[in-house]
């Protein structure tokens, strides 16, 4: 997401005063790593940094010399990306901006590696939906939504980057963004929503043993999303399902028709006006909107 003028002055702001906010408080380090590092789970490392471009590229960048399980969190980005090179900025401490590392292996075989953005997604719904009272829903295939004043809004949103032998997944969440602070109008926060909790602190805990609870659940099913129960569960938050939409494809072509399933390799399979089938890829789509 590209922020409005306001947007980046604030970012501005809080980068030279960064820790005056005091409703937008630091993340506690030392007590996140005593949480979620024990040794004894999937968590290996958690790092805060004050501000990086972005935590995919960073910890993309030295995923080969880390163990999985390797967490990064910034309290600022300054290049975050979305899908297709989508620019993500917010103002410091407003959201969560984290990346993990995943590293399957044989386990899970690698043409099912695509599911972990989808993983990520239902476990991110889960750890917010229980932690900040909200409900969170899907758009196929990376978008986090929740409900400010009756429409769904984009809250945030999951970036998978494949490495030599794994996959970095980043994930951005808009927490405490006013309605000056958007990036765009349509967008949305957790603070927007009515959140019953803003601390960044307990979301992020909340998010990532979501995300360790659902990834071990697919990777003993071999990365079977059918098995996992994760195809299940992914179609029952996805509210792009049942819905009317046009997705614009590669070369300028159009597909419209409604969104019917999400098929075994993750794919929207859209019924079409001549009642034909046709399932497209999530780096197939330039954009997908809903009709109205």
């Amino acid at each position: 997401m590209t922020p409005s003028d306001a947007s980046g002055e604030a970012s501005a702001g809080a980068s030279a005063s960064r820790w005056s906010d005091l409703d937008r408080p630091p993340l506690n380090s030392a007590a996140l790593q005593r949480s979620l590092v024990t040794g004894q789970g999937l968590w290996t490392s958690l790092e805060v940094v004050p501000a990086t471009g972005s935590t995919n590229t960073d910890l993309a960048a030295r995923a080969a010399a880390l163990p999985e399980g390797a967490v990064l969190v910034a309290e600022e980005q300054t290049a975050g990306r979305g899908r297709l090179d989508r620019s993500w900025v917010a103002p410091a401490r407003s959201g969560l901006f984290f990346s993990v590392l995943f590293k399957p292996g044989e386990a899970v075989p690698q043409e099912r590696w695509g599911w972990l953005t989808l993983l990520a997604g239902v476990a991110a719904a889960a750890g917010i939906s229980r932690a900040a009272g909200v409900d969170t829903a899907l758009k196929w295939p990376n978008d986090l939504l929740v409900t400010v004043e009756g429409q769904e809004r984009k809250a945030g949103g999951i970036l998978a980057e494949r490495v030599a032998d794994g996959v970095v997944i980043g994930i951005g969440l808009n927490v405490s963004l006013t309605e000056q602070e958007l990036p765009v109008p349509e967008a949305g926060s957790l603070l927007l929503a009515k959140a019953a909790v803003t601390d960044r602190e307990p979301l992020l805990k909340a998010v990532l043993r979501s995300l360790e609870q659902w990834y071990g659940t697919w990777r003993e099913a071999g990365g079977d999303p059918a098995a996992s129960g994760l195809q299940e569960a992914y179609a029952a938050e996805c509210s792009t399902l049942g819905r009317h939409v046009r997705a614009e494809l590669p070369g300028g072509r159009t597909l419209t028709g409604t969104a019917e399933a999400v098929d075994a390799d993750g794919r929207l399979v859209v019924r079409t006006a001549d009642d034909a089938h046709e399932a497209v890829g999530a780096g197939d789509v330039v954009h997908l909107r809903p009709v109205r």
